[in-house]
């Protein structure tokens, strides 16, 4: 249960079996209670056990237990309420820690897990140039898709050495490296002296403990969930290549595992919500083309992975992406642009409009789609120990959801 009608104060349920089955998107104004709602959500969803769940926790808000801004009381942590064999914490980085806490395992990435359209991806971050992708062919052309990393951070910038009384770059350099494969020096020392941010990085080594991307995805096809915090690696740079990078993989797998599934060669795959946060940063009309994560909106539900996207200013994400969201749930918007993007593709706009001008800035949404059988305005229910007192209630049997829903929508 998410909540209760503004009026009649009845229950209102989600159908977590429909929200699954296409990606959502959870809208409002920073203050609204986006992560409140979230967290409801996301803790349907795990009790529920239909599908697995990876959230990219950007702020390390999901997890743990945390202080609530507004009103300074404790906010339950989704491991801390669920359980560490339901909900797992991972830390980004070989000794990484959420406010002091050890997470479950690490997330430690190999120089071969980088590839060139990892990098590429990363263009306007790290103001990469149109000569970018030809550099990266030659890499991966000459060093492979699992060396060209290490190679070229190996590399020397700038180095010169004396030969027969001029001043060359040196063999172990990365001028001496364009010259020997066509490619114009300055084009490579520039990529290079940009991909120092990446470089530097401690959480990408050369020879990590174990493949901790893989343990994460074969945490998820067993069905437990994963939240990976993002601890002090908090920047733009980090949550781009980190998303896009462990999603791209997951992609990959699930792809295969449906085709084996089709084949009749493996089981029906664990249907997956992957819950990003500050979506705009990943699925922007510049970028969206470049991600993992447009595509899964657009094609990945046959393949049994959706998304849940977290956003204040919707407005920024790509028109494509918003059309392919089955249920919208939105708090309150103060940007005309973003209640029309919320809007888009949908019946009766101008109606739905006037219902999200009515809302309260806080604890109250409108609720579209999929997942429930009409629009319908709520006051969300707090998130708090009673919340998970209900929990508990409704999977013993004490709450009639059906008999909820047959009273707000009879037929």
């Amino acid at each position: 249960m998410i909540g209760h009608t503004r009026e009649q104060k009845h229950p209102v349920c989600i159908n977590l079996d429909k929200l699954i089955q296409r990606s959502s998107g959870i809208f409002g104004a920073t203050g609204s209670g986006k992560s409140f709602l979230t967290r409801i959500i996301l803790a349907g969803l795990i009790d529920h056990d239909q599908s697995s769940v990876l959230v990219y926790d950007m702020h390390n808000e999901y997890g743990l237990d945390d202080t609530a801004s507004d009103t300074g009381q404790n906010v339950i942590g989704l491991r801390s309420a669920l359980g560490r064999t339901k909900v797992q914490i991972v830390g980004l980085g070989s000794s990484a820690d959420i406010r002091g806490i050890t997470p479950d395992f690490n997330l430690a990435l190999s120089y071969e897990d980088i590839m060139p359209e990892d990098i590429e991806m990363l263009t306007r971050e790290l103001n990469l140039r149109e000569t970018t992708a030809a550099t990266l062919d030659a890499l991966v052309q000459q060093f492979g898709h699992s060396g060209w990393f290490g190679k070229f951070k190996s590399m020397k910038h700038g180095k010169m050495v004396e030969e027969e009384g001029k001043r060359v770059p040196s063999p172990d350099s990365v001028a001496f490296w364009a010259n020997q494969n066509g490619i114009h020096p300055m084009a490579a020392e520039g990529l290079h002296s940009k991909l120092k941010r990446l470089f530097n990085k401690p959480y990408i080594v050369e020879h990590p403990p174990s493949d901790s991307i893989q343990a994460i995805i074969d945490s998820l096809k067993k069905g437990q969930h994963i939240i990976l915090s993002f601890g002090k690696f908090e920047s733009d740079l980090d949550y781009l290549l980190i998303s896009n990078l462990i999603t791209r993989r997951i992609r990959a797998e699930w792809e295969k595992m449906t085709n084996q599934f089709r084949n009749g060669k493996s089981a029906e795959p664990r249907q997956l919500v992957i819950t990003v946060e500050e979506a705009h940063k990943l699925l922007n009309q510049d970028m969206a083309s470049q991600t993992t994560f447009s595509k899964i909106a657009r094609e990945m539900r046959k393949y049994y992975v959706t998304l849940l996207i977290i956003d204040q200013r919707p407005s920024q994400i790509y028109d494509e992406v918003m059309s392919q969201l089955g249920t919208r749930i939105c708090g309150w918007l103060g940007d005309n642009n973003d209640i029309h993007a919320v809007l888009s593709g949908l019946a009766g706009r101008e109606a739905l409009r006037g219902m999200l001008a009515r809302l309260q800035p806080k604890e109250e949404v409108l609720l579209l789609g999929w997942g429930v059988p009409m629009p319908i305005l709520v006051r969300s229910r707090r998130y708090d120990a009673n919340f998970y007192k209900d929990i508990k209630r409704s999977r013993k049997g004490d709450f009639d959801q059906k008999g909820a829903i047959n009273t707000l929508f009879p037929d």
